[in-house]
């Protein structure tokens, strides 16, 4: 019952990553493919993130 106002720990960093992603592929399009490989790879890390936080809830 009381769990009903508790909010998703990982709504949060899904809209981060959904942010990430979409920053990457204004990168990629603008040419900077070093920026957008390194928006990517942070982007890889907070997904590894989330899935382990899901796994554990």
């Amino acid at each position: 019952m009381f769990g009903l106002f508790k909010g998703n720990p990982t709504k949060k960093m899904r809209k981060q990553y959904d942010a990430l992603l979409e920053k990457a592929m204004h990168a990629q399009r603008n040419g900077d493919i070093k920026s957008y490989s390194m928006i990517t790879a942070e982007a890889e890390a907070l997904w590894a993130e989330i899935e382990q936080k899901e796994k554990q809830s």
